[in-house]
């Protein structure tokens, strides 16, 4: 009997036209495109598994998956070939042999979110498709100086969409190492790094966030939100084209 090995695959995508990351029964997503093309290529049923899911509309440069096969394959044949099956919104970019103890999802330390916000008056039609274009004067000092309130390991229920479903129903503390405001043609990046994001939370933080920068939400208040532990306390969730996955940490 050969023995089954394990493969990370690293992906990029342009989520624009997919119901986001994982398998849905009402849309096209990236999983079930990605995980065909897998069968197509190795003629066998493929169980992709995700470092996690991304909504609808979000993208990837460093999204991350794992499967398993027995099937016997050079890696830059199969990479030219899932890439020559898919989309061209969706690329494989590698595909490593990893130990078959690696898990996408749960041996993964970490993750890496940008948010990229267009703040000229002006909105550029090359890249307003992949920003979320605020009309209001927001300056780069605003955003730096509430940053620091939402860093550290703390519960982040009140940033969560389903707080009372999936991981955040059991274990919504996570930290936040990183909320960097980068300037950039045009307008802000938002970088966020934390061991891990509950649902939405990457666009509920960079909502509420914004509410501060316009003093509809006052700084002091932040850590009331956090600890009301509920959604309503923080601002509206920010639109999706404008957030990019970048990386999985192992």
């Amino acid at each position: 009997m050969i023995q089954k090995k394990r493969y990370k695959l690293t992906l990029s995508y342009d989520g624009t036209h997919y119901s986001g990351w994982q398998v849905q029964s009402n849309g096209i997503s990236i999983q079930s495109l990605v995980q065909k093309s897998l069968e197509t290529a190795l003629r066998h049923p493929i169980d992709l598994t995700g470092s996690g899911r991304t909504d609808a509309g979000v993208h990837a440069r460093g999204q991350t998956a794992h499967f398993d096969t027995s099937a016997s394959f050079p890696l830059p044949r199969l990479l030219l070939s899932l890439n020559a099956l898919l989309p061209p919104d969706i690329r494989v970019l590698r595909i490593d042999e990893v130990s078959p103890t690696f898990h996408a999802r749960y041996t993964a330390t970490g993750k890496t979110y940008h948010y990229h916000l267009h703040l000229d008056r002006i909105a550029d039609p090359f890249t307003l498709p992949y920003c979320f274009h605020v009309y209001d004067r927001l300056t780069l000092e605003d955003l730096r100086r509430a940053t620091p309130l939402f860093l550290g390991t703390r519960d982040f229920t009140s940033f969560a969409n389903e707080a009372h479903r999936g991981s955040a129903s059991h274990d919504p503390i996570r930290t936040l190492r990183r909320f960097d405001v980068v300037e950039q043609p045009g307008g802000l990046r938002l970088e966020l790094e934390a061991d891990g994001f509950l649902y939405k939370m990457v666009r509920n933080l960079v909502g509420t966030l914004l509410e501060v920068a316009r003093g509809k939400i006052a700084p002091a208040d932040v850590e009331a939100i956090f600890a009301a532990r509920d959604r309503r306390r923080a601002g509206p969730a920010v639109p999706p084209h404008a957030l990019f996955l970048m990386q999985v940490n192992y």
